[in-house]
């Protein structure tokens, strides 16, 4: 809830950050230059095993997000888990059509890296505490919210009791299930694909050579993504009833059910590491903007992970307001960040990219787990296009990698 009764004073920080998973902490790194005072508050402690954003889960981070994580000096931490995406293959599972993509028809050796979730957070633990500007209050809890003037006031409570902390500007990354975006009362578009993600990681015979794989089935994409070590990331998704019996299985017959599904591509596979699943479902804020205020990352558009784009695409959230930020300061300093006009620019630059990856994440989807004959003959006619008309494996590389539209400066590796 927001009102304005509150009595104006001297705000105790310039932004506050609500959520430190992924999006979160890569904004403050993104901040850490222009000079900001920040809170960062996080339900989960740094280092925590339970910290459910730094799991196994598979990042698949497109060659503009390595250039955002590079330009905001995280790159070094992760670049020795990370592995390059060197050839994309695609495919309908029993149906004509494979596309293979290769970066050097953009003239460059890859599409970008794969890291766990769970190094992207050890890298994270070790920057996040050199960042001097910045308070952490973890593990903590958000209660109230108020908009009082030209700043926001922000309720906490953690194992010191309760407080309030104030600032210019609030920003909201604290994942699909947003306490920040149900407090300001945002509305959301929501569709439950009835899918759910089984995930974990695999050693197949053969070396994967940075090839990764995604073969559309009806219940939902297998992707089978490369990894440090000759390891696997698996993405298998499911009708979330048949989910519970994957995870059930030995691991031998887990993995003589993968290799079915999989096919011969990289040999046998050889092992396969611990199971964890999460369902899948679009959740995407009608607005991203309040008063003093901005929702990004989940909380303003969690994805389906079809096609990989929810981490970069709330990256790019990052790099804009960075961005934004930075322009605002020049032009009239950090009393600036948190006005109007300010945040409209933010929502005017994002919005094209973020309703464009939706829509085509979605799309995707949807139409893959159409079981129409109409649907099966577009998928069909779509894939075989793509293989043989280059332009159009172009646009969809240039998609992947997260330079379509304008781009933020970091994104193309320059400072703010």
């Amino acid at each position: 809830m927001m009102d304005g009764n509150d009595a104006a004073v001297s705000p105790s920080h310039d932004v506050i950050i609500v959520g430190g998973g992924l999006v979160g902490a890569s904004l403050a790194c993104a901040l850490a230059p222009l000079g900001l005072k920040a809170a960062l508050i996080e339900a989960v402690a740094f280092r925590a095993a339970s910290q459910p954003s730094y799991d196994d889960r598979t990042l698949a981070l497109s060659a503009s997000s390595c250039k955002i994580l590079e330009a905001m000096g995280v790159w070094p931490l992760l670049q020795d888990d990370a592995t390059a995406i060197r050839e994309i293959h695609v495919r309908e599972l029993d149906r004509p059509g494979h596309v293979v993509m290769t970066p050097d028809e953009l003239g460059l050796d890859r599409f970008g890296h794969v890291v766990e979730a769970r190094a992207f957070g050890a890298a994270m633990s070790e920057i996040l505490p050199r960042l001097v500007d910045v308070d952490f209050l973890c593990p903590a809890s958000v209660g109230a919210i108020r908009a009082a003037g030209d700043q926001v006031m922000v309720d906490y409570s953690d194992k010191g009791g309760n407080g309030q902390i104030s600032a210019r500007l609030l920003v909201g990354a604290d994942g699909a299930r947003s306490f920040v975006r149900e407090s300001l009362g945002i509305d959301t578009e929501r569709h439950d694909y009835r899918q759910t993600a089984v995930i974990c990681n695999v050693t197949p015979e053969q070396e994967h050579r940075g090839r990764a794989f995604e073969c559309f089935t009806p219940s939902g994409p297998f992707a089978v993504m490369p990894h440090v070590n000759g390891r696997c990331g698996l993405i298998w998704c499911v009708e979330s009833d048949r989910a519970q019996a994957l995870l059930d299985l030995t691991d031998a017959e887990f993995l003589q059910r993968a290799q079915r599904r999989f096919g011969g591509h990289l040999g046998a596979f050889l092992k396969v590491g611990k199971r964890s699943s999460y369902p899948l479902r679009l959740v995407r804020a009608q607005e991203d903007i309040r008063p003093r205020t901005v929702i990004l990352g989940n909380a303003a558009h969690a994805i389906h992970p079809i096609g990989a784009q929810g981490f970069n695409l709330g990256l790019r959230d990052v790099a804009v307001l960075a961005e934004v930020l930075a322009e605002a300061i020049r032009r009239g300093g950090a009393s600036e960040i948190g006005n109007p006009e300010v945040l409209r620019r933010y929502s005017d630059w994002r919005a094209p990219d973020q309703r464009g990856t939706v829509a085509y994440s979605d799309g995707l989807a949807r139409l893959f787990s159409n079981p129409s004959s109409v649907a099966a003959a577009a998928r069909t006619a779509g894939l075989l296009a793509h293989a043989f008309i280059p332009a159009l494996r172009r646009q969809l590389a240039i998609r992947a990698m997260g330079y379509r539209g304008r781009i933020p400066r970091l994104a193309l590796g320059e400072p703010l």
